[in-house]
């Protein structure tokens, strides 16, 4: 398998979760979400988080990118404590989220409005980056799907981010944009350095674009195993090395591999 060049050492912050645990209150009564979650993300790492539906991801990405605080435990970003949100830990949605009165390059260009920066060559160039220059023009209800949820990482790319945090970005997708979009996604990584956490169901989309994945547990999410994936980007879909990964990945959740 021929390697490609991985990202620039340092563009990307690292990333510290110790003793993590988070409890909703519904009604006066404590909802537990997370239990004791601790890991490193390394700077410019790629990294997938599994486990089953409502058991956490999202509440853990959202914690990561300040918009909650942790009932216990500590979050760091490159050592500092992560209090509030922060344009360089950007979190994109299984959503587009576009306003649709708003082009391509001015939904893009959200970002740095909010931060009164000047917007147009930055806006150009991640239009470029994610082949929307031709649509820059456009508004969301002339896009597809795929060109949506790539105004959507413009959007996010636009402020330079240091970790872009993904909460299925891909999961409205059918599946040949979704294909395309994982390989447009991985390019991206590679080409710009972030760190990226990346949430999912799907077990072949997380061991096909990251170097790790974390699978978690039923709620309260704790962490049942991180499993590093040891290959060399591009990756084949029918690296015999990635169904054996599938298998014990399913086997963690306790799903059958066999069709």
């Amino acid at each position: 398998m021929v390697a490609v060049l991985q990202p620039t050492v340092g563009v990307g912050a690292s990333l510290d979760v110790f003793g993590v645990s988070h409890n909703f209150d519904l009604h006066g009564k404590e909802l537990p979400v997370l239990d004791d979650i601790s890991f490193r993300v390394e700077p410019g790492e790629f990294v997938a988080v599994l486990g089953p539906s409502g058991c956490g991801k999202s509440t853990l990405l959202r914690l990561i990118a300040g918009l909650e605080l942790p009932s216990t435990g500590t979050l760091l970003v490159d050592g500092a404590r992560i209090i509030a949100p922060h344009p360089s830990r950007v979190l994109v949605f299984q959503d587009p989220t576009l306003y649709p009165w708003r082009t391509v390059r001015r939904n893009a260009a959200l970002g740095l409005e909010a931060r009164r920066l000047k917007s147009s060559p930055r806006v150009d160039q991640v239009l470029r980056l994610v082949g929307l220059t031709d649509f820059a023009d456009a508004y969301p209800h002339q896009l597809s799907g795929g060109m949506a949820q790539r105004t959507s990482l413009a959007r996010a790319l636009v402020n330079d981010p240091s970790v872009l945090l993904l909460d299925e970005p891909l999961g409205k997708l059918d599946s040949m944009t979704r294909i395309t979009m994982q390989g447009e996604l991985v390019g991206l990584w590679e080409r710009n350095g972030f760190t990226a956490l990346l949430v999912t169901h799907d077990v072949e989309e997380a061991l096909f674009l990251a170097q790790r994945v974390i699978v978690l547990s039923d709620r309260p999410a704790s962490i049942k195993a991180d499993v590093p994936v040891e290959l060399s980007y591009p990756r084949h879909r029918g690296d015999p090395h990635l169904a054996d990964l599938r298998r014990e990945v399913l086997g963690l959740l306790g799903l059958d591999a066999a069709w």
